[in-house]
């Protein structure tokens, strides 16, 4: 079996107590990685992941979603509904019809990090 096939095992107590300690005090609160985690949720649906992608390039409305992910606009809104709850995508108003677009640049970050995290594998 090569080495990176196999699993380490560490099977001691503390070797470094002085970084676990460190580690320890750095460790944001338990609420906030769970939030974090919860975050990172909406970027586990890969046509919440499509929708992301095209509104980074273009401020678009629901029926041009629809028609680009050929999806109902039924579909496109309920996702958009959990993307503006995680304040991922924002909206104006023109009339009667909503344009979606990113909510900044963080969002958009996230997506171009995340790109190159894959093209690397």
């Amino acid at each position: 079996m090569s080495q990176d096939n196999k699993t380490a095992i560490c099977d001691c107590d503390v070797i470094h107590a002085d970084i676990v300690e460190e580690a320890s005090k750095n460790m944001p609160e338990d609420e906030k990685l769970y939030d974090l985690a919860d975050f990172f949720k909406v970027f586990g649906d890969s046509t919440r992941i499509k929708i992301l992608w095209a509104l980074d390039r273009y401020e678009m409305c629901v029926c041009d979603l629809a028609v680009l992910l050929n999806m109902t606009k039924s579909a496109i809104s309920h996702q958009l509904k959990t993307l503006r709850q995680e304040k991922l995508v924002k909206y104006r108003r023109d009339g009667k019809i909503a344009f979606y677009s990113l909510q900044d640049d963080h969002v958009r970050n996230l997506l171009e990090i995340g790109m190159e995290h894959i093209e690397e594998r």
